[in-house]
């Protein structure tokens, strides 16, 4: 009966403090289900399970360039393999050119729609009053015996219907004849692919990806891939080999992923040698066509043509590009368990920054990014220039950012430097660690741009990185618009997805890493999640679950509020209290000797002080009664406690959560004598009240002002409420009559 009365006791005591308590939003619960389950072939853990699958589908193309009529035709067999325990009654394919036909969402209206004054370029991209042919036709569709397959185009995708079943396990071999229509990439918004015309020598660079109809995923968690290429979402494809065959105009360089395997036939003696000498060449890069070389090439065109033949291994895509305009250089990287050729092809208009940033760029993101995840496995990792763009592709990436007249402001080539990083990172994510971007987005460019941003860091520390008060501005706009980073890649507003798909993440995880899980921990579960993942399709669950499972770290209360919430972190130092104990006769020994007792300076600290002008309030510490030590025996030296006290500064703070994130609280303390201590509470100390927190701490020296996170390694999106004693705000206008 004794236990029964000590726990109605207890609980009416715990519900009399609860209704002090704000309500609760669960902000600390499992987010199990925000995610898919576990299953045999994904597990809790965040890694593929025994019976985790994947399809495979390998190429053989061959296709030609027709550079005056900015026509691609090609002819391609695929294999594909039913890795699945279903058995599939049709197929799906990527046709993304037919996004660039008439009528398919161009993104013309979100620069503004028709005004009293407007330029014929925004003309162009508002109703395209210049038409001229885009998408891709598909000829014809073969089985192995050369029997027409029947096929449906919704758009881009196409759908084979197969006559018969193809079985698990089995594999099924066909053929397609498709013809592009190859587009002038300046009269798009967000094109990808196309080819930049050059008036003064009238030449064209072809930048060819989304070039040849591919396979769709099928997986365990989704299915068939279904959603359309609207140009933002970009890849979802299966893994294979590719054996391909260009052929373009005589005197074109082709960039391409994979290796060249026919140099002898396509490179002059002398252009073989100097990639020989390349391939031992690890300070520097040495060219290949030189710029000299370059400009004789494009004054005039070759009638005939040549072919390029290029393999590539275990890859989701190939693109290539081709020009007479190229000058070309290469240098070896050494990694610890491969040697990668790193190459840039520009246009003369590129120089001189491209010869000196280029492959130097492309170099130092193999290196950072092989040390934070796995070493680079191809053979080639290239960067091609081009105008307004950054896109990727397997080993190759096209990259804006060009000099005029020969100069180049500081500020354009950190931004050249950045994408051509940003790019070539992306080989690791999604081109390798397979995620869907038509529905996440943030999978690949997030994960992507926090190594980029780490590349800049290390690399280039002269420049600017992103830092977490970076995506302060756009967390703290209108709660209305935002959406979550948990958004379908093409549901986000076209100006925030910069901010939600890359930023956001990136800050996110700066802040798992610097903050709240630390680096050594942090650095070897992302690490795992690389390795675990690698040529195989993650999904968000995998990625969340496996950096838990690396760090032993709960961290779904940080990915539930980062991730799947809008909401913003603003950590409020509501209020501070300073306490001494007032000083008593430590012993009955002691008690007739003068000059015992120590007098507090300052009249106790009022409620709503802003400042330690008062001084501290006086406490007694009296005897704890018996029957607060329940049946322990023991008991605390209470005159060693008072010993222990005396003299000391004692703080309560009062922390209250303005913004709905919970995160950890990083407190500086700066004393009296000018010294400083940070101490960092972990984000746990919200989980009895996410609203509101007291936490009392014990310091030998008097402190005379505290802040929370003074070096901003959180986005705290009102830095005003996070000192004591309060800074006096100082009008704008004040200030600007002052200066």
């Amino acid at each position: 009966m004794r236990y029964l009365i000590i726990l109605i006791t207890l609980t009416f005591s715990i519900g009399a403090i609860a209704q002090d308590v704000p309500g609760y939003s669960g902000k600390f619960n499992a987010i199990d289900r925000l995610l898919e389950p576990p299953s045999p072939y994904r597990t809790a853990s965040g890694a593929p399970g025994e019976d985790y699958w994947q399809q495979r589908a390998d190429y053989k193309i061959k296709a030609s360039i027709d550079e005056n009529t900015n026509e691609l035709v090609g002819e391609e067999t695929i294999t594909y393999f039913n890795n699945s325990p279903h058995d599939l009654k049709f197929l799906w394919l990527n046709i993304e050119q037919n996004v660039n036909r008439k009528g398919n969402e161009d993104f013309g209206d979100v620069m503004g729609g028709v005004k009293d004054s407007i330029s014929s370029l925004q003309m162009q991209y508002l109703v395209r009053p210049i038409d001229f042919p885009a998408g891709t036709d598909i000829q014809w569709i073969r089985d192995a015996n050369g029997n027409d397959l029947d096929y449906i185009v919704n758009n881009t995708l196409l759908r084979i219907n197969l006559p018969q079943p193809l079985m698990s396990g089995l594999n099924i071999t066909f053929s397609i004849k498709w013809k592009n229509y190859i587009t002038d990439r300046a009269k798009f918004l967000l094109s990808r692919e196309g080819y930049e015309y050059f008036p003064e020598d009238d030449n064209k660079v072809f930048l060819l990806g989304h070039w040849f109809p591919r396979m769709a995923v099928y997986n365990d968690t989704e299915g068939w891939q279904n959603k359309q290429f609207r140009r933002l979402g970009e890849f979802a494809l299966e893994f294979g080999d590719y054996e391909v065959e260009l052929t373009v105009p005589e005197d074109h360089i082709v960039a391409g992923t994979g290796v060249l395997t026919n140099e002898s036939e396509v490179l002059s003696k002398v252009q073989r040698e100097r990639m020989e000498k390349a391939r031992q060449s690890f300070e520097g890069q040495l060219f290949i066509v030189t710029p000299d070389e370059a400009r004789s090439n494009e004054a005039s065109k070759s009638t005939g043509t040549k072919t390029w033949k290029f393999s590539a291994k275990n890859v989701r895509d190939v693109a290539f590009a081709s020009s007479r305009k190229f000058i070309w250089d290469a240098m070896a990287v050494k990694l610890p368990t491969n040697t990668v050729m790193a190459m840039s092809f520009y246009p003369k208009e590129g120089l001189p920054v491209w010869t000196e940033e280029s492959t130097n760029g492309v170099k130092q993101a193999l290196e950072v990014y092989s040390e934070a995840t796995f070493d680079y496995p191809y053979p080639v990792a290239i960067s091609v220039n081009t105008s307004n763009i950054g896109m990727e592709f397997p080993m190759i990436s096209f990259n804006g950012g060009r000099p005029v007249n020969g100069q180049i402001s500081e500020q354009a080539r950190r931004g050249m430097t950045s994408t051509i990083i940003h790019e070539v990172g992306h080989n690791w994510f999604p081109m390798i660690v397979s995620s869907d971007e038509r529905k996440w987005m943030w999978m690949d460019e997030g994960l992507n741009t926090f190594l980029h941003q780490r590349t800049l860091a290390e690399r280039y520390p002269q420049w600017s990185s992103t830092q977490p008060k970076d995506i302060i501005p756009f967390m703290m706009g209108d709660q209305k618009t935002l959406r979550p980073v948990m958004t379908n890649s093409d549901n986000d507003l076209l100006f925030q997805m910069g901010a939600n798909f890359y930023q956001k993440p990136t800050v996110g995880l700066q802040m798992l890493r610097q903050t709240i899980v630390g680096k050594e921990l942090f650095d070897i579960a992302f690490k795992e999640y690389a390795n675990r993942w690698k040529y195989k399709h993650p999904n968000p669950s995998d990625f969340f679950r496996t950096l838990e499972d690396g760090t032993a770290t709960d961290l779904d209360w940080f990915f539930k509020g980062w991730f799947f919430t809008t909401e913003t972190v603003d950590i409020d130092l509501a209020e501070v209290k300073w306490f001494q104990l007032k000083e008593e006769q430590a012993t009955i020994e002691n008690k007739q000797q003068k000059g015992n007792t120590k007098r507090i300076s300052g009249s106790a600290k009022s409620a709503n002080a802003n400042d330690f002008s008062d001084g501290p309030q006086s406490f007694t510490l009296t005897p704890t009664r018996d029957g607060n030590y329940g049946q322990f025996l023991s008991r605390l030296d209470e005159s060693k406690m008072r010993d222990q006290l005396s003299g000391k500064h004692i703080y309560e703070l009062t922390f209250e959560n303005k913004g709905g994130l919970v995160m950890p609280v990083i407190i500086e303390w700066t004393y009296a004598d000018g010294t400083k201590e940070m101490q960092q509470l972990p984000a746990e100390i919200w989980r009895l009240n996410e609203a509101k927190v007291t936490k009392t701490f014990l310091k030998e020296k008097e402190v005379v002002s505290i802040a929370v996170d003074p070096n901003q390694q959180l986005p705290d999106v009102n830095v005003t409420n996070n000192v004591f004693p309060r800074k006096e705000q100082t009008d704008k206008f004040e200030e600007m009559k002052d200066e």
